[in-house]
């Protein structure tokens, strides 16, 4: 009896998932709830377990493959039937290139053998004239190695790339750099890969480090002399010493999601100063009595989370989402919380938290917090979000503009908390008095939220952390 392995539903809005990694081959024994692969989505990345024990009788879906929902990715052979050795030589499918490959150094990389460099013929006694080149042909500057010749088209499309014809490879009649060299070496470039470079120039037997003047550098990177739809930018050449990173598949959707939100939706930002001493006082007051009773410490953070709850139920157009030329007002306050893990940032949701009190929005938050340490957090829990707080750090963050989060209109992002001195009305007279401050800055997309809206919200959110009106 057969096991079809199918692609699991990972959330309501996932319709599809990536084979990421399999982690077990063809002709394996398994048991129930092993798990077989790792799954990407566009929003979480997770294991599949085995539904049964038996052998692995075929790997249906290739890693890099994408699946649909249901669609199956691997077949059981249930442990005891006859047929199973019979049907378990099945060769195992050529996986494809792993989406997140591991750092590496461009003059150490074992996995890519370095390339074979053929050395530069000797100097030639006295360089040719430039009328030697011939027609369609110029020369590049003297070296050591004598002169290089490039035709017209290889020198264009090195102009507009910004890219150093001394690092590129020839593979022509006497090492010269044809169209095709220049592909290759430019197409290795983009996909993150080391490509092969021309060798140096020698001097008393000795090839010349790879290594460059700074000034040379900085020339070759410079810009082409081009703007608007057709502008295409530099490609940086790693060197000896560089380090080549591939996005991982999760940078790659970070990526690709910041970039779209910031091309569509035309960002604003405003900042307000925030006087905290009083819900510092208060968090203070009670941090020992709610971490006995709740078993996880108070933080700032759902005091916060509270106050932009509140102001969002004042100010509904904020809790929004474009929907094509529409705009439509969410009825629930989903806020999303963004969290930092070592591959990249994280958005889960406290749902509903239009009706949860400051107690329970801390729960829901740590509750968050724990899935996703434990990587643990699923489908469901990033998705739904409303409006989005953002907590980057306390040291050295003054304030600073997050990008929005789509398709929702703003975002709020929290700065340092710190004691300065202040000027206070004490009695009807100013006064200077040491306060705990912080800033709020806000973005908003101006296709739906004007500055008047924008403010007027950030003011009430401020309002309301500086009265610290809670329940703990």
């Amino acid at each position: 009896m057969a096991i079809d392995v199918t692609m699991p539903q990972m959330g309501e809005s996932v319709v599809e998932g990536t084979i990421a990694k399999w982690l077990v081959k063809e002709g394996d024994v398994v048991i129930e709830d092993q798990p077989l692969v790792e799954i990407s989505t566009d929003k979480v990345d997770t294991e599949i377990p085995s539904p049964g024990a038996g052998r692995i009788a075929k790997i249906v879906a290739a890693e890099g493959q994408t699946i649909a929902v249901g669609g199956t990715i691997a077949v059981i052979e249930a442990a005891g039937t006859e047929a199973a050795a019979a049907k378990l030589k099945v060769v195992a499918p050529k996986a494809a290139p792993k989406p997140e490959a591991a750092p590496v150094r461009v003059e150490t990389v074992q996995e890519r053998p370095a390339p074979k460099i053929a050395p530069s013929p000797p100097p030639a006694p006295s360089p040719a004239p430039m009328q030697a080149a011939g027609p369609g042909l110029r020369e590049a500057e003297p070296d050591e190695g004598g002169p290089r010749r490039f035709s017209p088209v290889v020198l264009k499309i090195a102009a507009e790339e910004g890219i150093d014809l001394s690092h590129v490879r020839g593979t022509g009649i006497g090492g010269r750099v044809s169209k095709r060299d220049l592909q290759n070496y430019l197409d290795a470039l983009r996909k993150g890969g080391t490509p092969a470079v021309a060798a140096r120039p020698q001097t008393n037997g000795v090839a010349q480090s790879s290594s460059r003047p700074a000034a040379s550098a900085a020339a070759t990177m410079q810009a082409p002399a081009q703007s608007g739809p057709g502008f295409k930018p530099p490609v940086y050449q790693p060197v000896e010493g560089d380090i080549v990173e591939p996005f991982t598949r999760r940078r790659k959707l970070i990526a690709e999601h910041m970039v779209f939100s910031k091309t569509h939706s035309p960002h604003v930002g405003t900042v307000a100063e925030v006087d905290v001493t009083n819900a510092m006082r208060l968090r203070a007051k009670y941090k020992d009595e709610f971490a006995r009773r709740e078993g996880f410490a108070l933080t700032f953070l759902p005091l916060a989370a509270a106050a932009t709850v509140r102001a969002l139920k004042e100010f509904p157009r904020m809790n929004a989402s474009v929907v094509g030329d529409s705009v439509v007002i969410r009825r629930d306050i989903n806020l999303g919380i963004a969290m930092d893990t070592d591959e990249g940032l994280l958005v889960p949701v406290v749902k509903a938290a239009e009706g949860m009190s400051v107690v329970g929005i801390a729960r829901a938050i740590e509750s968050l917090r724990r899935k996703v340490a434990e990587k643990k957090i699923t489908a469901d829990d990033l998705a739904g979000g409303s409006f989005t707080l953002s907590n980057p750090g306390r040291e050295g963050n003054l304030y600073g503009f997050a990008i929005i989060n789509q398709p929702q209109v703003g975002i709020l992002r929290m700065g340092e908390v710190k004691k300065r001195p202040v000027v206070v009305e004490v009695d009807g007279a100013d006064a200077i008095a040491i306060r705990t401050m912080m800033y709020l800055a806000l973005s908003y997309d101006h296709r739906v939220v004007d500055g008047v809206l924008g403010n007027s919200f950030l003011h009430r959110a401020a309002r309301i952390l500086e009265e610290a009106d809670f329940e703990l």
